[in-house]
């Protein structure tokens, strides 16, 4: 492991949309004096929000300084895409989010000059009786899709889902989706910002104007169907040290989520980095060769990059675990 391969706890960027709550602030960390803190983008190395490196020979720098200075720290999967692939989030929404869809990377790169946003949810925290809304209830055409919009009707066919912790959502690019209020939860993602909200509860900024609906970019990339994936994980691993769970494999990304009891053991190889968000409880991360060592609380994010090698945690707590592909 080279003095350029160490674990990074990263500080995050916050936003204060105004859908968002406070638990970020209060309960998760984030130290700031907004009044709101909606997102916390933990691993980003999108111009919108880079993350910084907090400790190490790198503190103080943009995570995207580092992955340019050593794009090797991306891994071997890393050459299949342009750039940093990934954002991650967590995401506090004391109230609804607006009703939106993310273009796909062909489509983003023609009308928004970067990649498109495929996305999945980890939900952390929702308040009884939490909903969101995940596609249609039923197939829609695209004039019946207008009408709707038009006809301010869009929520009587949109699929509402009911929501817990634990619960995982798949959001394709194309997926009309809405967060809904009383939920707290981490999101990994492709590095885009492009978002076309279709409906917003007739609310207005901080200007007092409604904010901007993009209905015409957002006809051309939904997908007017029922969403085709569950809300449950793909498969647990069983390990002696924790339980392993795969919540997401797609082209962009794969997520896993790990409940460490006293001591887990991983391996960062040469094909892909990593990242942990610590989403509950305290542990200790330990590097095998170097001997690095990071206290990690709830709500901290590390990066580490790829062929870092072995590495321990160790306490209890319940880490999302995202890489590439």
């Amino acid at each position: 492991m080279s003095q350029a391969q160490y674990p990074m706890k990263l500080t995050p960027v916050l936003k204060d949309y105004l859908w968002g709550g406070t638990k970020l602030r209060d309960s998760y960390g984030k130290k700031t004096e907004q009044a709101i803190v909606a997102e916390s983008w933990e691993l980003s190395c999108h111009p919108d929000g880079p993350s910084r490196i907090a400790n190490g020979a790198y503190a103080g720098r943009t995570l995207q300084d580092y992955v340019a200075e050593h794009p090797e720290a991306i891994g071997e999967a890393g050459k299949a895409f342009e750039g940093f692939p990934l954002l991650i989030k967590l995401i506090d929404a004391k109230e609804s989010l607006s009703v939106q869809v993310h273009p796909d990377d062909a489509y983003a790169r023609e009308h928004e000059g970067e990649r498109g946003k495929t996305e999945m949810w980890y939900v952390i925290e929702a308040e009884p009786g939490a909903k969101l809304i995940y596609g249609f209830r039923t197939e829609l055409t695209k004039e019946e899709f207008r009408a709707h919009i038009e006809g301010d009707t869009l929520l009587d066919v949109v699929h509402e889902v009911p929501v817990k912790k634990g619960d995982v959502f798949f959001i394709e690019a194309g997926t009309l989706h809405s967060i809904g209020g009383g939920i707290l939860l981490a999101e990994v993602q492709q590095s885009s910002n492009s978002t076309y909200r279709v409906y917003d509860f007739g609310r207005v900024g901080a200007d007092g104007k409604p904010r901007e609906l993009h209905i015409e970019k957002a006809l051309d990339v939904t997908r007017r169907e029922r969403p085709k994936h569950g809300t449950k994980p793909l498969a647990r691993i069983p390990i002696a040290d924790m339980e392993l769970v795969l919540l997401v494999s797609c082209n962009s990304f794969a997520v896993y989520h790990a409940s460490v009891r006293e001591k887990a053991v991983f391996r960062v190889d040469a094909e892909s980095f990593q990242s942990l968000t610590l989403m509950d409880g305290r542990l200790t991360l330990e590097t095998h060769t170097g001997g690095e060592r990071l206290e990690l609380r709830k709500g901290d994010t590390v990066f580490l990059p790829a062929n870092m090698g072995t590495y321990s945690l160790t306490g209890s707590g319940e880490v999302l675990l995202g890489m590439l592909p």
